[in-house]
């Protein structure tokens, strides 16, 4: 008994901990990757040109990269030791796969997006321009390759394949490395990440430049960088909607209890319709609600008419299958959290459009209501990265690795006391990295772009 309430107490505590400190991390991850990459094209389209305006935009973002990489590394540490300190069963039962694509993302993907990087921080002026530019594209390459593995290891949790239960330990062992690498949830939730890492880095970039446009800072420069980074805004916009839908009707099939909790379907329905917004009751009972028909037979199974299997018919199921209990997650998180990061993807797409439509009819520069509606949307896809992740993880539970092993049964049994110590020091610690990181952006981001060096000496080798 002693034990049991043991394990609950801390299992809420190291649930707790490991949210706040991945959605805390997972912030800088896709800044990141997008930024990383529009850095790099900003700088070939200053070596292709050789024009002054398009480096100082490179000089100017690649700092605000620099800042949001540091740390972005100083917050992933942290994540490695959770799973041994809160989470050893975890790491005991699923170690022999999960550790794979983490030990090759640090050996191969982390070492070469450092490596390169530092290329790129101290060799200008000491390597050939050719060399200089090749480094930042390498150090772009590696934080996308990075994001690969971390993401192969994540989809593995939610639909296990290439594996094996050891007869004797009892433990997940693994089979086949390639059919985790081509796991089906993996490729479409890695296409997903990349394109919504490239609305994160295109959106902050257009963000910034914007503002510096509207308060006349450097036109030249930044009027260059916004246009580059509105066409990266629409096309990844429309990207992650497409990805986003398409790993919608892969749920359908491989996490039918995700979607019922989505819409809060409570019964297996033909022709299923979709709720913009519910005021009231998720529990089947909503005061108001704006319904449109059939979308969500549309969005889960590609037909108009399409059945939706509902919470009752899957728990029902899943009881039959895996034993007594729930297997309902909390319906209210899913349900918001889709709907905002739905919602804040197709604003996105708006901006990009809108922005392109602008730049068409030669009034962007001129438009202070879109610079401005520019500026603020710098927040949204932070928002929409991070409740699209809560949307991922929170709708698999209660399975830590969907089908094999629950989340209470996932937790080291140790006392709360040690969690909630590691709690409470973790979050004053990304506090205060919080406070520094935007202070530090901020700062950065208000600066107009230096002036480029009068002269860096041309080298060849």
């Amino acid at each position: 008994m002693n034990l049991s309430v043991l394990a609950v107490s801390t299992l809420s505590l190291a649930r707790w901990q490991f949210a706040v400190t991945t959605v805390f991390h997972f912030l800088f991850v896709p800044l990141t990757i997008g930024l990383g990459l529009l850095v790099a094209v900003l700088q070939t389209a200053a070596y292709r040109t050789k024009s002054d305006d398009y480096e100082r935009a490179t000089r100017f973002f690649g700092k605000l990269f620099l800042v949001n990489f540091a740390i972005g590394v100083v917050t992933g540490i942290v994540q490695e030791f959770q799973f041994g300190m809160d989470w050893s069963r975890y790491s005991v039962f699923v170690g022999n796969i999960f550790g794979a694509p983490l030990a090759i993302e640090g050996l191969l993907a982390f070492f070469m997006e450092s490596t390169f990087l530092g290329v790129w921080i101290f060799g200008r002026g000491r390597v050939s321009p050719k060399i200089h530019l090749a480094s930042i594209w390498l150090a772009s390459l590696g934080t996308i390759l990075s994001a690969a593995f971390i993401v192969a290891a994540n989809s593995w949790m939610q639909h296990p394949v290439g594996y094996a239960i050891d007869a004797h330990t009892h433990q997940a062992v693994m089979t086949n490395f390639w059919a985790v690498m081509t796991n089906s949830t993996f490729l479409l939730a890695y296409g997903h990440v990349l394109f919504s890492a490239l609305l994160t880095g295109s959106t902050f970039m257009v963000a910034v430049a914007a503002w510096h446009v509207r308060h006349d800072h450097d036109r030249p420069a930044f009027s260059k960088a916004v246009r580059i980074a509105l066409v990266v805004t629409l096309v990844s916009a429309v990207g992650t909607i497409f990805m986003g839908d398409s790993q919608a009707k892969q749920m359908e099939r491989q996490q039918p209890m995700k979607m019922a909790a989505a819409e809060a379907l409570y019964t297996s329905t033909n022709g299923a319709s979709f709720s913009l917004l519910t005021i009231g009751d998720l529990a089947g009972n909503p005061v108001f609600q704006v319904r449109v028909p059939h979308i969500l037979s549309v969005l889960a199974t590609n037909t108009w008419n399409g059945r939706v299997e509902g919470i009752d018919q899957i728990q029902a199921a899943a009881a039959k299958k895996y034993g007594p209990g729930s297997y309902v997650p909390v319906i209210w998180i899913l349900y918001w959290s889709f709907r905002i990061m739905v919602g804040l993807g197709f604003l996105l797409l708006g901006l990009g459009a809108i922005g392109l439509w602008l730049m068409y009819r030669r009034r962007l520069e001129d438009s202070p209501r879109f610079l401005r509606f520019a500026t603020w949307m710098a927040l949204a896809p932070f928002v929409a990265n991070s409740v699209g992740w809560i949307f991922t993880e929170v709708g698999r539970q209660p399975w830590v690795v969907y089908g094999l092993l629950k989340t209470s049964n996932a937790v080291t049994l140790i006392a709360p006391g040690f969690v909630a110590t590691s709690f409470i020091g973790f979050t004053a610690i990304y506090t205060l990295l919080a406070i520094v990181e935007i202070g530090l952006l901020v700062r950065l981001a208000k600066v107009p772009a230096p002036p480029t060096p009068a002269a860096e000496p041309e080298l060849v080798y």
